[in-house]
């Protein structure tokens, strides 16, 4: 690594890859290990915090002492390139180490990485991601010591490899599960499941939570749940809630179907939603948290940005995708519940393009990454009605009903979208214990209305009735190509 016009780096002041320090001591050793860990960089020595020159005297065997240090505290040894430049009358020297090809690299026992200008301590789960990364593996594709096959569901397995085929993206050959999935890695050939394998078909599924609620402010709890389940399933599951919690509204514009319209674009909540998913460390015990305000939508997955990839490379949407989960991720891809690995936040933000009032933001906190998207109140309410509405219009129809926070025909449209259903299933699915006399009497009305119809139309009072919706019906799920099916 080669060093030039020293002023001009200096000048652009400490960053992911520099640092400087007044002295040589055991802190330059720790930001050569941060830098080691994530992309390199450069320990200036004799310039202050602040930038200013200070200077350093070196004897005849100063350097090569520093570099013995430096070599005898670090494992795996690392061998910066130390060059001395005389700047203004003074000595400065540049430390200079590449990102290191085998991590992570430590010192005195302590792994660190480098975040913006900070080193900052790995955790043990970070420090198995970093060494996993090397080695081109993924935790999920490790065998689940002590697990069998016969933990894993026939039914998701099944439906799997329909919606694989389906998808188009790849074959599988029908009537052989443990066929099939050993050909996708998701079971070994001597027949032991991985972690990936469980965490998409187990019948017991494991127990990392999605925790889920609707809050009015932080400390008063309007709703919640803590949803439990194989991956497919508790993406539909927690869907199904944030919908279920959020306003809509609908307009009309002149023609005979009125427009859904959601506080929230409903294409971007489930792609961050399927984000955090699939990317999160499943080494951490902590749950995914989803958090529901009147004016904002947060969430949390456990483990930071993976693969060196910073905040400032998503916001810029500049950035080579790198995969912690990649079986988890492969399942979701093949069938096309994630359009392309790495194009997540592109499509948030394609999303939003409709949604001027809606702020997106993204940070590491906590350990983890946490999404927001703030609803920002406009100065002035805009007229939905718009100047080509026809004049044989009623007087009396509104120009656009008003927003409906909890709209039980929204709600039950989102989840026929996905399967038919009975109507205790559907009960369930609204988090409701028994079935009410509203929902018989929506239920009705959507029946009346042609925007549902019934599994056996030929037995209306069949135990085995179920409804499904028509080409009428307009839903929040019909404008999104990434739902998969999940229906067993």
């Amino acid at each position: 690594m080669k060093t030039f016009n020293p002023l001009q780096r200096i000048a652009a002041g400490e960053s992911q890859t520099q640092e400087f320090k007044a002295s040589f001591d055991k802190a330059c050793v720790v930001s050569l290990v941060a830098f080691a860990n994530t992309r390199g960089g450069t320990v200036w020595v004799g310039v202050t915090d602040k930038g200013a020159l200070q200077g350093v005297s070196l004897g005849k065997e100063t350097l090569n002492e520093w570099l013995g240090q430096i070599k005898s505290s670090t494992s795996p040894s690392l061998i910066p390139e130390l060059t001395a430049h005389p700047i203004e009358g003074k000595t400065i020297v540049a430390i200079e180490v590449a990102e290191f090809p085998v991590k992570p690299v430590s010192t005195r026992g302590r792994y660190y990485k480098r975040i913006a200008s900070a080193n900052h301590a790995l955790a043990l789960n970070e420090i198995s991601d970093l060494y996993l990364q090397t080695l081109q593996i993924s935790w999920d594709a490790h065998p689940a010591p002590g697990r069998s096959v016969e933990e894993l569901s026939p039914s998701k397995v099944e439906s799997f490899i329909q919606q694989v085929n389906a998808g188009g993206r790849f074959a599988l050959e029908a009537g052989t599960p443990l066929a099939a999935l050993q050909k996708l890695n998701y079971v070994t050939s001597a027949g032991q499941p991985t972690w990936a394998a469980l965490l998409l078909f187990a019948s017991e599924p494991l127990r990392h939570h999605v925790h889920i609620g609707r809050f009015k402010t932080p400390s008063m709890i309007l709703d919640d749940r803590q949803l439990t389940d194989t991956l497919f399933e508790v993406v539909e599951k927690s869907m199904a809630f944030i919908v279920s919690h959020i306003s809509v509204a609908f307009e009309f514009d002149g023609s005979i179907q009125r427009k859904e319209r959601f506080a929230y674009p409903l294409p971007a909540l489930r792609e961050a939603l399927l984000n955090a998913v699939v990317h999160r460390s499943y080494t951490d015990p902590s749950d995914i948290q989803i958090k529901i305000f009147d004016d904002r939508i947060t969430i949390f997955s456990p483990g930071g940005f993976y693969g060196g990839i910073s905040v400032a490379d998503i916001q810029a949407d500049n950035y080579r995708s790198s995969l912690r989960n990649k079986l988890v991720a492969e399942g979701f891809y093949l069938t096309r519940a994630i359009e392309k690995y790495g194009s997540g936040f592109i499509r948030i933000r394609q999303a939003l393009e409709d949604y001027p009032e809606i702020h997106f933001d993204i940070q590491e906190f906590a350990g983890g990454m946490m999404v927001t998207f703030t609803r920002q109140q406009p100065e002035s309410q805009p007229e939905s009605q718009p100047e080509s509405q026809p004049e044989s219009q009623p007087e009396s129809q509104p120009e656009s009903q008003p927003e409906l926070p909890f709209s039980l025909e929204a709600r039950i449209l989102s989840i026929l979208a996905k399967t038919p259903l009975g109507k205790r299933e559907i009960s369930a699915a609204l988090g409701q214990k028994e079935i009410s006399g509203q929902l018989n009497k929506v239920i009705r009305t959507l029946l009346a209305a042609g925007q549902i119809e019934l599994t056996l139309p030929d037995k209306p009072r069949s135990r085995l009735q179920q409804y499904r919706i028509t080409s009428k019906s307009s839903t929040p799920w019909t404008s999104s190509t990434s739902k998969p099916n999940t229906s067993a």
